[in-house]
């Protein structure tokens, strides 16, 4: 009979992703409710070390691959790796993040493991035994409650909506063979590109500053960055400025970028396309900067002000300066 609460911890240079915690404090609270254990999967290459510390956000047990196969990640080697796993101690339900690789991994194991899924959730609960989950449709018009008839009971969490909460448990780690054949892994990382800036990743951040049309041109995002450096927050983009070449792709937010959930998070010049607004309406608070007092941006914002943001942002900056020295 299947039993326990599973997750699949995501670590990037022997480091945990925030989203790690964010799963084991949710997988916790269902297993106090189910009365089972936490155990959590861990891949990678030289990481044994840092399985324990899972302990401390209620994991009672790491099952740890600690493979060269399995670093950097590629989808061929984790999916087999964590399907071999989940088969061989059967749990009841299994929780991944939407993380970018979060969304790569999860869709793999959905057909190895023959089960459903509820993707991109922003609640899960417990009842009558089983995994119920809430998550957004139709660009966040709405929202869905699932449930998944197979085992495991598979649902993946939108990083930075469910809290952190330490739960100190045993944390015991038990090495497993991920049992890779190397005929298998039919994908190679040639190379790894890494953002050297420092800042936090959208994903994760708890401040962002995002700028649109109305930024008129690449040049002019340093106004918003220096107040992205005031606030220590990280800065994004909307699909318009991104297609126009005047952001990466990486700073994206809207349904076909990143899906982001900060406490602040502050709209310069964007006008608040629908796929805009289901990237980051889950977010806490949300602060818009447009001159068009009409602009769609203003339904979803708690705070608004109609106003050229070439004049708003370098005075709001000076003042958040004055008030965080």
């Amino acid at each position: 009979m299947a039993k326990g609460v599973w997750i699949v911890a995501e670590q990037r240079d022997g480091a945990y992703r925030k989203i790690s915690f964010e799963l084991a404090s949710t997988a916790r609270k269902l297993a106090d409710q189910l009365g089972e254990e936490v155990c959590a999967v861990l891949l990678g290459s030289g990481i044994e070390g840092i399985a324990g510390e899972l302990g401390k956000y209620g994991v009672d047990k790491v099952y740890v691959a600690d493979d060269a196969a399995l670093e950097p990640y590629t989808t061929d080697a984790h999916a087999t790796a964590v399907a071999k796993i989940v088969k061989e101690n059967d749990p009841s339900i299994l929780l991944l993040g939407a993380s970018v690789q979060g969304k790569d991994l999860s869709a793999r194991l959905v057909g190895k493991l023959a089960t459903g899924m509820a993707t991109d959730c922003t609640d899960v609960k417990i009842d009558g035994g089983k995994l119920v989950a809430f998550r957004p449709m139709y660009a966040g018009k709405c929202f869905g409650e699932v449930t998944v008839a197979s085992t495991p009971q598979m649902a993946s969490l939108r990083p930075n909506v469910f809290s952190i909460v330490e739960t100190a448990k045993a944390g015991e780690v038990v090495k497993f063979d991920a049992g890779l054949d190397a005929s298998q892994i039919k994908t190679k990382v040639l190379e790894v590109q890494k953002d050297t800036s420092g800042k936090v990743d959208l994903t994760e951040a708890n401040i962002i500053v995002s700028g649109g049309r109305g930024m008129k041109g690449p040049e002019n995002y340093n106004i918003i960055e220096e107040l992205a450096d005031v606030l220590g927050a990280t800065v994004g983009a909307s699909r318009a400025a991104v297609d126009a070449g005047w952001r990466p792709q990486s700073d994206q937010v809207g349904q076909t970028g990143k899906i982001v959930s900060p406490n602040l998070y502050i709209a310069c010049g964007i006008s608040g396309a629908i796929q805009h607004l289901a990237g980051m309406s889950s977010s806490k608070y949300i602060v818009a900067i447009n001159k068009d007092n009409e602009a769609p941006i203003f339904t979803k914002a708690d705070y608004g002000v109609v106003d050229d943001l070439f004049k708003v942002v370098p005075e709001f900056t000076q003042v958040c300066k004055k008030l965080l020295a």
